[in-house]
């Protein structure tokens, strides 16, 4: 199974947000992570549709859309429309988690659901068979540049038996303080994307710290 990073533009330059776009284009990133936080459902409040609609126009990588919000059922197709490939819901934030992946695949995007660090890995049981992916969050969601929870790696474990127990084919995401310490180990663990943003903007070569992940 390749492995695969997800760059997270929470962290890039937003007065060069173009030029950011272009380097992960050209670099070794499967796709590009955007962080959508509504200030309700996380403490803080990220960017919208309009950047997501912009971004896709000059991606040429899938965009892996994160929502960190309320009630996602509202925006399901907005973000569609506005291009992502990807649509991750939370699992805290779904009241009938069922419909909401029905819903996500029925706009001909992947589906996938998002657990914060304190909800366990059996709540997926029922639904694990109808997931495209899970992004197991490896900080509170809301802030970029946190610290990772060494617990994640565990549930990376928990989730692949899960997986392998019911013949699943969602692929496991990491995101929240990944970094060169970790990588190597989430991956061993059976994590198939990671998700960075600090890592990789804040670097000073983000090409070598992307393919720093990718062979880890």
């Amino acid at each position: 199974m390749p492995r695969l990073v997800s760059p997270s533009l929470l962290s890039a330059d937003f007065l060069n947000l173009e030029r950011d776009v272009e380097m992960l284009n050209q670099s070794q990133a499967d796709w590009l992570h955007l962080d959508i936080m509504d200030g309700v459902f996380v403490p803080n409040i990220s960017f919208g549709l309009p950047i997501v609609e912009s971004i896709s126009k000059k991606a040429k990588k899938p965009l892996d859309v994160h929502l960190m919000i309320v009630d996602p059922d509202r925006y399901v197709e907005a973000f569609k429309k506005a291009g992502a490939d990807i649509l991750t819901v939370h699992y805290e934030a779904c009241n009938h988690l069922h419909r909401t992946i029905q819903y996500i695949k029925s706009y001909g995007m992947k589906a996938a659901v998002s657990l914060n660090p304190h909800t366990t890995i059996n709540l997926l049981e029922n639904i694990i068979t109808e997931l495209d992916m899970v992004l197991l969050m490896s900080v509170n969601p809301g802030f970029g540049g946190q610290k990772f929870i060494p617990q994640t790696t565990t549930k990376v474990k928990q989730l692949k038996d899960l997986i392998k127990a019911t013949n699943s084919s969602a692929l496991i995401q990491v995101d929240g303080g990944v970094d060169q310490t970790n990588a190597k180990a989430l991956f061993e663990a059976g994590a198939d994307c990671l998700v960075a943003g600090s890592y990789v903007f804040k670097s000073d070569d983000p090409f070598k710290a992307i393919e720093t992940l990718k062979n880890s």
